[in-house]
């Protein structure tokens, strides 16, 4: 089983980022293999809307998004965080977002499980319209959404490094994990079961 995060974040080690990891924490302790796309070290351009991809089913674009493509297809979960820029998510992020239209005709996410985090700079950052932003586009990629607590992880904070004096909400994200965690075990034992149907019957 594979899980994706991927830090929107251009800062290194951004809060954002930090509550990603602790996120992906009941993954490793549950054996899984755990990806991690940190944008803050890859380049990702905007789409240029050239619709090549309609034709080849290919991003004519050669940069870093190729190997978040083949993440896409790999994965069983993901986990999106975000710094809240103007009431939004970053826009490197938002490059990687809309750079899914590339291979939306294949729906490499469809069925899967994902959940999102967002960090904003005071209590009326935008956190809120950042997560559904993360999720709204979960949903049009057919990922299902999973909560944390409440619904994504929201949080307030500013330098670097802050959030790790904020220990409820970095068991927040590790909540947010187990979550997705869970519902993804249950999909794959669902799937296995619909799988061979012949040895399902009851006796």
């Amino acid at each position: 089983m594979n899980v994706l995060g991927i830090a929107g974040t251009p800062r290194k080690q951004g809060n954002s980022e930090i509550l990603l990891r602790y996120a992906l924490k009941p993954f490793k302790n549950n054996g899984w293999d755990i990806k991690i796309f940190l944008l803050s070290a890859l380049t990702i351009k905007p789409c240029n809307a050239c619709d090549s991809c309609k034709k080849t089913g290919t991003c004519i674009i050669n940069d870093d998004m190729q190997g978040i493509y083949d993440a896409f297809q790999r994965c069983n979960a993901i986990i999106i965080s975000s710094p809240v820029y103007y009431l939004n998510v970053n826009a490197q992020l938002l490059s990687l977002l809309d750079r899914y239209y590339a291979v939306n005709s294949t729906k490499p996410l469809e069925g899967k499980v994902g959940g999102a985090i967002a960090v904003g700079n005071g209590t009326n950052g935008g956190q809120t319209l950042a997560l559904n932003a993360i999720y709204t586009w979960m949903l049009s990629c057919g990922i299902i959404c999973v909560p944390g607590v409440l619904n994504g992880v929201k949080a307030v904070a500013d330098k670097p490094g802050d959030i790790l004096s904020q220990k409820n909400q970095l068991k927040q994200a590790e909540i947010l994990g187990l979550n997705i965690l869970k519902v993804a075990k249950e999909l794959k034992s669902i799937t296995s079961f619909n799988k061979y149907p012949k040895y399902n019957k009851k006796v």
